[in-house]
Order: structure tokens, then C-alpha cells, then sequence
């Protein structure tokens, strides 16, 4: 019987903390790249350049001897996800930086939804009270009728949608399939899905588009390696809470780099939102059945 990895904590913390910055660059530096490039290319341009982090894991998956509905499964899930990722790039250069990261917390309530509909999932009431509070907090958010909801907003809001379809693919996949294979699947299939969006509407990137989509590349990348590390030190109901403080971060960088004013009332839905993620993530690590995925995923 395997034994089981004592719980440190302050590691996961700490390597939570790691993950929010590395997420926090990754928005950054897509934010200030600006709207020159099209979505489509500029997320193929950062999938194609993060493919060489996958070369490492071209012998697991040649041996997983995947089946053909399995492949099928990863083109659904990478097509899925290069939607949501077009989606985020759009989004992210035209709304400010702590309105996407708020936004962005959504996806969990979606899959909570998404679950119980196609997946069988039971929506207990104390569920069920998360899922209008995260709803609730994306309207503290937008506020319809009070502020304009620009094309960004409407974006942003749909990529999470498209986001939770990925995940739940990936639910059925993870439990035939090896994570490390997963995750490498999608990055192909993504970039596979990310090609004809690219080159419909071809702008050339210069030396400083492509040094920045490099550096999306690396620290999107090391964002989701730290991630794994923080969970495997220290549970999810410790690590998550943690998450707020990247909304923090993004308010803080908008304001002091990009001149974007602080609104209390994004700050006060993506608490909402967060702590209605941070309860239904409680309650299925507690039932030992996570569903969720855990909210500083980004797109990028």
C-alpha cells in the first residue's frame, strides 16, 4: 500500500504564491503586446512556441497507445480550449487587467454546472447557493445597465463557457489517461486548433511581439509546473484561498502600470466569485471527488 506525502503547507503556499506571479506575468505581458496581432495568431504564436516544453513527453505518449475515441476526446478538449484561448486574448487587451482576472475565477462555477448536466453530478442545495453566489458576483462585476458591457466583457465571459467544456472533457480523460500525457495532448491539439484562426488573418510579428509571446510561453508554462507542486505539498482547501491575493496582484498592476483605475465593485464580485470556488472546491475535496478546476488556471 502506498504511503501517503506528509501535508507541508507553507510549501504549497509558497508555491501558490509562485503560480498567482507567474499568471500574473503571463496577463501582463499580453496586455502589453496591445491589439496589433489578431487573437488567433497571437495565442498560436505562444502554443507553437511552448511546444518545445513538450518534448519531453513524446515517448509517454507515443507508448499510451491511445484509442481512437480517446483521440477524438483530445480534439474536442483542444478545439474547445483554442476557442476559449482567442476568446481570453481578445479580451485581455481591451478590458482592464483586474476585470479578466475576476472574470476568469468564473470557469469553476461553469464546470459545476456543465457537471451536473452532462455529467451526472448531483447539485446538493449548499452547491447550488455557490453557484448563484458566483453568478451573483460576475453581475457585481459587470453591473448591466449601470456601466457599458463592452465587446471584452462579453468575451471574456464566453471563454470561460468554452473553458469549462475543456475541463469537462478532460474530466472523462483523466480517468483513462496519465495527467502528464493530458496536458500534453492539449497543447497539440490547441495549437492544431489555433492554426487556421492564425493564418486567415496573417500579420508578421515583430522581434518584440515574439519575444514577448516567448515569454508567455515560459512563464504560462511554469505557472502550471509550481501549480502541481503546490498541490502536491498541501491540500487544495489550503492552496486555493491563496488565489485572492492574484486579484490583488492584477488590481495593483493595472493601476500602477497600465493607468487603470481601481473599481472596489470588480474587486468585490471576484471576491465573490472566489469564495463561492473556494467553497465548492471545500466541498468536494471533503467528498474527495474534485470536479473543479482550480481558479488561477489561465487561458494563456
Amino acid at each position: 500500500m502506498a504511503t501517503q506525502l506528509p501535508h507541508r503547507p507553507l510549501t504549497g503556499i509558497f508555491w501558490m504564491l509562485v503560480t498567482g506571479l507567474c499568471f500574473i506575468m503571463v496577463t501582463a505581458l499580453v496586455k502589453s503586446m496591445g491589439p496589433r496581432l489578431p487573437p488567433g495568431e497571437a495565442a498560436f504564436l505562444r502554443y507553437a512556441m511552448g511546444m518545445v516544453f513538450l518534448i519531453p513527453s513524446i515517448g509517454a505518449i507515443r507508448a499510451a497507445h491511445l484509442t481512437r475515441r480517446q483521440w477524438t476526446l483530445f480534439s474536442v478538449r483542444g478545439f474547445c480550449h483554442a476557442g476559449s484561448v482567442i476568446l481570453w486574448f481578445f479580451a485581455m487587451v481591451r478590458i482592464p487587467i483586474a476585470e479578466v482576472t475576476a472574470m476568469n475565477y468564473l470557469a469553476p462555477i461553469y464546470v459545476t454546472i456543465g457537471a451536473a448536466i452532462f455529467l451526472g453530478e448531483r447539485l446538493a442545495a449548499r452547491r447550488i447557493f455557490a453557484v448563484v453566489m458566483g453568478l451573483l458576483g460576475a453581475a457585481i462585476i459587470l453591473r448591466p445597465g449601470f456601466r457599458e458591457v463592452s465587446d471584452g466583457h462579453l468575451a471574456m465571459l464566453l471563454a470561460a463557457v468554452v473553458f469549462a467544456g475543456s475541463y469537462l472533457v478532460a474530466k472523462i480523460l483523466a480517468d483513462e489517461v496519465k495527467p502528464g500525457i493530458i496536458v500534453g495532448m492539449l497543447s497539440v491539439f490547441v495549437t492544431l486548433g489555433l492554426a487556421p484562426f492564425a493564418f486567415a488573418d496573417w500579420i508578421t510579428p515583430n522581434a518584440q511581439e515574439l519575444a514577448i509571446l516567448a515569454g508567455v510561453a515560459v512563464f504560462a508554462t511554469a505557472g502550471h509546473y509550481t501549480m502541481t507542486l503546490a498541490f502536491a505539498a498541501a491540500p487544495v482547501t489550503v492552496t486555493q484561498p491563496v488565489t485572492f491575493l492574484q486579484l490583488v496582484w492584477a488590481t495593483a498592476l493595472g493601476f500602477l502600470w497600465f493607468d487603470e483605475g481601481i473599481d472596489i465593485w470588480v474587486v468585490l464580485g471576484g471576491m465573490v466569485i472566489l469564495g463561492s470556488v473556494t467553497f465548492i472546491t471545500w466541498r468536494e475535496a471533503m467528498l474527495k471527488r474534485r470536479v473543479t478546476p482550480d481558479a488561477p488556471a489561465t487561458k494563456g
